[in-house]
């Protein structure tokens, strides 16, 4: 089973984006977006992308920097980080702690991209990360795989079992922050209550449904009469 280290990582590997008006928040965030392309970089990776166009300086500095003038690292391919892994390494299932916090930030994340792509928006900042439907997609099958294994959840030292109960409570006071991190008035306007519904749906069907967004293709057809899905 997927855990919580393993989709905290995938939302912090340079999703950073920039932080207005707290200079100290956003040269962290820059630090962290230096650290994770030194370590692609040092992978054998040539090239790499920038989750917003203020961070473009910062990588190519990395980037120039290792790779020294070179046009790349092909010939280089033996010596770089990972270049051992066995097939066995591959097939690893991940390691690290299952928890509720997991839970309620999937959900809160799934909901809030959701509710941004029935609206139009295809990538959504959240939380000072750049998130899109991959990340969506992360968060609704790793809660419901741990709904289908009922995993055992770490809440805070006491361990608790995912159930569709536990998701459904989560998914109540998780819509109560977002509302309030929002604003009533945003909320009331935006599509979070149907964002919401799909977002539960989806955790607690007894097959994993083939893609996030398919379903709620329906409902942007409804609201705009007319419209080609395969547009948005």
């Amino acid at each position: 089973m997927t855990n919580h280290a393993t989709n905290e990582l995938n939302r912090t590997q340079a999703a950073q984006i920039l932080i207005k008006d707290d200079a100290a928040a956003n040269e962290a965030a820059l630090e962290l977006v230096r650290k994770d392309k030194l370590r692609e970089v040092r992978a054998g990776h040539d090239g790499t992308w920038a989750a917003h166009p203020g961070l473009i300086p910062a990588i190519r500095e990395v980037f120039e920097g290792h790779l020294g003038g070179r046009p790349n690292q092909i010939g280089d391919a033996a010596e770089h980080e990972g270049a051992s892994v066995r097939e066995e390494d591959l097939i690893q299932p991940p390691r690290g702690a299952r928890t509720v916090d997991g839970l309620r930030l999937n959900v809160r994340v799934g909901v809030q991209y959701l509710a941004a792509w029935l609206a139009g928006s295809g990538s959504v900042p959240l939380y000072n990360l750049m998130e899109d439907a991959a990340t969506a997609e992360i968060s609704r099958v790793q809660n419901w795989q741990w709904l289908r294994h009922g995993a055992a959840l770490d809440a805070g030292g006491v361990e608790v079992r995912a159930t569709p109960e536990l998701l459904a409570r989560v998914v109540e006071e998780e819509m109560a922050r977002v509302e309030a991190e929002v604003g009533h008035e945003r909320f009331r306007k935006g599509r979070y209550a149907e964002a919401g519904r799909i977002f539960s749906r989806q955790c607690t069907t007894p097959e994993l449904d083939d893609f996030l967004t398919l379903d709620a293709y329906n409902l942007i057809v409804a609201h705009h009469p007319g419209a080609s899905p395969c547009k948005l």
